[in-house]
């Protein structure tokens, strides 16, 4: 069913549009959500971490071949961000939980966040693990041209990544995982 408006008078550089029914658009929404499911279920097989080099804030650097024999946290954040922010106290306690048994976490900082701004953040909240600046956007561009911040992967023990989380995780769910990923060999 199709009913055609005429809207001359209003918008005169239109025409005619078409209003689609409900159940038309919710089918299309149906469609699409079933595209990303079937899209997302592909993105859970394990690809290898991009080669990258990680400039830490006391000036030493890790690869993401130095991940290798840990399950490994990489969360690009800023310190603008809300959410990274609200975030933080969780992924301070998830590296609390799991650091002893090989599991590290590296948070990146964004290009645009000023480096002073970081060590501010990482000085007074005591930040557990380690923190690189990606001065250049060079680390988030390797990494798929992370925009959005709060983007965080885990990596498993072989420096593949299983998982991709934009926005906070459900931690309930994350700690399960690494459990699962501490307990393969």
């Amino acid at each position: 069913m199709q009913i055609k408006i005429n809207t001359m008078r209003a918008f005169p550089m239109f025409q005619t549009f078409t209003v689609v029914p409900q159940w038309v658009r919710l089918s299309v929404v149906g469609v699409l959500a079933l595209g990303l499911a079937f899209g997302l279920s592909a993105c859970s097989s394990s690809q290898a971490a991009p080669e990258s080099t990680f400039v830490l804030l006391d000036g030493s650097k890790k690869t993401t071949a130095d991940f290798k024999g840990k399950v490994t946290l990489v969360n690009f954040w800023a310190t603008s961000c809300v959410t990274c922010v609200a975030e933080m106290p969780r992924l301070i306690a998830t590296h609390h939980k799991y650091a002893a048994q090989g599991f590290d976490t590296v948070a990146v900082a964004m290009s645009y966040d000023p480096p002073s701004y970081v060590v501010n953040y990482t000085e007074t909240r005591q930040l557990p693990f380690k923190v690189a600046i990606d001065n250049t956007g060079a680390v988030a561009k390797a990494w798929g041209d992370v925009q959005l911040t709060p983007t965080t992967y885990l990596l498993n023990k072989r420096g593949e990544i299983v998982k991709q989380y934009v926005g906070e995780p459900d931690f309930a769910a994350l700690h399960q995982l690494i459990e699962k990923l501490l307990a393969q060999t």
